[in-house]
């Protein structure tokens, strides 16, 4: 069996406004299956620089799918499936920071979860798992983010919280003011939980927040319109391009286990007893947790 994470599969998640990736070689659009649900649609196999990567439009082509209603899981397991050792998340969110301004882009590092109405955990009864998140990304990988940035002209910001909300609908006045309060940064609807499930199937993460608005508690900002969060998108998609172009071969580097050690993140997070883990639940985790099943 190859190391953990070696070769690199790079998988881009892509959010509002980017569902493509230029200069992607070798493409074939793909679906598939996993036995956690449906993938918001068929992934983008391809090269880019010699690497292999995998898009999977996290909306879905079209931008079909709400928050709400994205399966996660799926989502996650079939980029396992697919072969993915390192995902790459690209995603819209308002900014709860004067600093960071329509148009700015963050390189995040934390998280607060604020869903409620999603699947979380690729375990439970029959097969008690327990993960770290405490370091939700990956350092080393934003690192090479970092560096493809600077080198695509796109003024990264280090560093920031995600405060992930359930959506639909924008924030309140006072919700923003709170989120503001607690010490976050940008608000989005996606990044949770995937970040936790990306975790799970021990995979390294990065998030890249694309700023479109300051959601609504900017005094001198107009409230929050889809129109005024569209044209933004538009700007921000092709700078994200861009983006991953430089990206994708730095991660080449990134070959064997993560020093961080997201791709051992499973080593001893299973509780329940091999006697008296459910073989059905088993059997949906043999992507997921295969490496850990087998030991």
């Amino acid at each position: 069996m190859a190391e953990p994470g070696n070769p690199v599969v790079v998988g881009i998640l892509g959010g509002s406004g980017v569902y493509q990736i230029d200069g992607l070689a070798d493409v074939e659009w793909r679906h598939v299956a996993s036995p956690w649900g449906a993938p918001s649609d068929a992934i983008c196999f391809g090269t880019l620089g010699g690497v292999p990567v995998r898009f999977l439009p996290r909306h879905g082509r079209g931008h079909r799918i709400a928050p709400s209603d994205i399966d996660f899981r799926a989502n996650v397991d079939a980029l396992k499936r697919a072969g993915c050792t390192i995902v790459v998340s690209l995603s819209a969110v308002g900014s709860l920071r004067a600093h960071l301004q329509p148009g700015a882009f963050v390189l995040v590092d934390q998280f607060v979860d604020r869903t409620f109405l999603r699947a979380k955990s690729f375990f439970g009864t029959g097969c008690v798992g327990h993960v770290s998140v405490a370091r939700p990304v990956c350092a080393h990988i934003g690192g090479h983010v970092a560096a493809a940035a600077s080198a695509a002209g796109i003024a990264m910001h280090a560093g920031g919280s995600y405060l992930a909300m359930e959506g639909p609908q924008f924030s309140t006045l006072a919700e923003s003011e709170l989120y503001r309060a607690w010490g976050c940064d940008v608000i989005g609807m996606t990044n949770m939980p995937e970040a936790k499930l990306i975790r799970e199937a021990e995979m390294c993460y990065a998030s890249i927040a694309m700023v479109t608005d300051y959601d609504c508690w900017h005094p001198d900002h107009d409230d929050v319109t889809v129109a005024q969060i569209v044209d933004v998108l538009h700007r921000n998609a092709a700078a994200a391009r861009e983006l991953v172009r430089h990206l994708v071969p730095r991660l080449a580097a990134h070959a064997g286990p993560c020093p961080q050690g997201c791709h051992t993140a499973l080593e001893h997070a299973l509780v329940t007893a091999p006697e008296m883990r459910d073989p059905a639940l088993l059997a949906k985790l043999d992507a997921v947790a295969g490496r850990v099943l087998r030991a």
